[in-house]
């Protein structure tokens, strides 16, 4: 029997949207998955960047139990989550031109490495930038968006471009514009946004992809554990000196 409560009718829109980029997305979730893996086997370095509550995927990919080590964040201040004041700063610094390709020029990114940019309407300058600028660095780009925005909004990019147009790889997290799964006739706006549950499973599907491909190639993969099970310290401790030249995040 269905559960037509708002949580539950949340929880089974979310389920939805899953099944669908499970399915819908499989080829791009592989093809992610064997580029980040292609660049830690060639000896490159992983980052990941996104913009206000975009960050939050990014965020989870980092310094992460069962995730990979060498993931680190690439921040941009001002713009990562909700911790400035006001807020609406963050929304501010999204859409200033230049300000991605400052923060790339000061970052440790080099040819070679894979950085991986989160932006659900992939329409704001700093993320488009980020991709352009990236690329022109050497870097290979995996882009996680909506690419119903590119159909429903005007890109604020100079170039009128969305984030999906500069990507070697790009994840559709199938997220409708707006961001809001849920109506009801006595509540005024659209409400119980997903995109957060969807672009976290997304990135999570990719890097256990990577882990799995590293593994078939022979190489072990880099991975974290839980330094609340015993041995955990010991093992992340080794980890860290072997790849300490492609961890940022220690320093």
């Amino acid at each position: 029997m269905s559960d037509r409560t708002p949580a539950g009718q949340f929880l089974d829109a979310a389920i939805d949207l899953l099944q669908r980029v499970r399915d819908e997305e499989a080829g791009a979730i592989a093809a992610a998955g064997t580029l980040l893996a292609d660049t830690v086997a060639d000896g490159g370095r992983l980052f990941a960047f996104g913009a206000g509550h975009s960050s939050l995927a990014a965020q989870d990919l980092v310094y992460r139990a069962g995730g990979l080590a060498l993931m680190n964040l690439l921040t941009v201040p001002g713009a990562v989550g909700v911790d400035v004041t006001p807020a609406t700063l963050g929304s501010a610094l999204e859409r200033v031109d230049g300000l991605a390709t400052a923060v790339l020029d000061a970052s440790p990114l080099r040819a070679g490495d894979a950085l991986v940019i989160v932006s659900l309407s992939g329409r704001n300058a700093l993320p488009v930038e980020m991709a352009i600028h990236a690329r022109s660095l050497g870097a290979r780009v995996i882009g996680v968006t909506s690419v119903a925005y590119a159909t429903r909004t005007t890109s604020r990019h100079s170039s009128g471009t969305f984030l999906k147009d500069h990507c070697d790889v790009v994840l559709d997290s199938r997220i409708a514009v707006g961001d809001a799964e849920l109506t009801l006739d006595d509540v005024p706006a659209p409400f119980a946004p997903a995109s957060t549950v969807v672009t976290t499973a997304l990135l999570q599907a990719v890097m256990a992809t990577t882990a799995a491909t590293l593994a078939d190639r022979g190489i072990e993969p880099p991975l974290l554990r839980s330094g609340n099970v015993d041995g955990g310290h010991d093992w992340n401790a080794r980890v860290f000196e072997q790849y300490r030249d492609r961890i940022f995040y220690l320093h």
